[in-house]
């Protein structure tokens, strides 16, 4: 299946740069009315609406972002996923951020546009020096 994969990766920007901004109308508007999230606090179900608040009231700041190893398929003419790592500072619940994580995006085709029906986030662990011998 063949697809606008720039899209979908300026789609996935924009919806970092919504988290960013603190910006709930921009994130509801690209948000699946039934959209599915994971991560390392665990799962959850949002809407559109919950979504505007999560971001709205949320005890979190995302600093800055940088998405990296970026792919991007097309399983149907209506549904991508986007896989990448990304890195992201900031603070959560008052103590600094700082982590890569790989994340990945289902966006489907919804009323006209792409909206994000699942994201999913693993925090990746710093590789370890061996000990020395």
């Amino acid at each position: 299946m063949g697809g606008d994969k720039q899209q979908i990766i300026d789609l996935e920007t924009r919806f970092w740069q919504s988290m960013k901004d603190k910006d709930p109308e921009a994130g509801k508007a690209m948000i699946a009315d039934e959209c599915l999230v994971t991560g390392p606090t665990g799962t959850m179900r949002v809407d559109p609406d919950k979504f505007a608040r999560l971001t709205r009231e949320g005890d979190w700041r995302l600093g800055d972002f940088q998405l990296d190893d970026l792919d991007v398929i097309f399983p149907s003419e209506d549904v991508a996923v986007i896989s990448y790592k990304v890195h992201q500072t900031g603070e959560h619940k008052g103590k600094p951020m700082d982590w890569t994580a790989a994340d990945a995006s289902v966006w489907a085709r919804q009323e006209g546009g792409w909206k994000c029906a699942l994201h999913t986030e693993a925090i990746l662990e710093k590789a370890r020096e061996p000990e020395p011998a």
